[in-house]
């Protein structure tokens, strides 16, 4: 019977260490800095026009 006992327990171990951890990381762990350390300075690039692209010949398309 007690035997039994471990295989048993083990989803329930494991859901526990699971738990605990999730409760860690929350409470325990430094949280992130609030705004941003580095800003990019300029906005990034944006082409002016969209991109032209050639057309197939016609022979290509049936």
């Amino acid at each position: 019977m007690y035997a039994l006992i471990v295989p048993a327990s083990t989803p329930f171990v494991l859901l526990a260490t699971v738990m605990a951890l999730s409760w860690w990381e929350d409470r325990v762990l430094p949280a992130p800095p609030a705004e941003p350390v580095d800003a990019p300075a300029e906005a990034p690039f944006t082409p002016a026009a969209p991109a032209h692209l050639a057309e197939l010949p016609a022979s290509t398309l049936r």
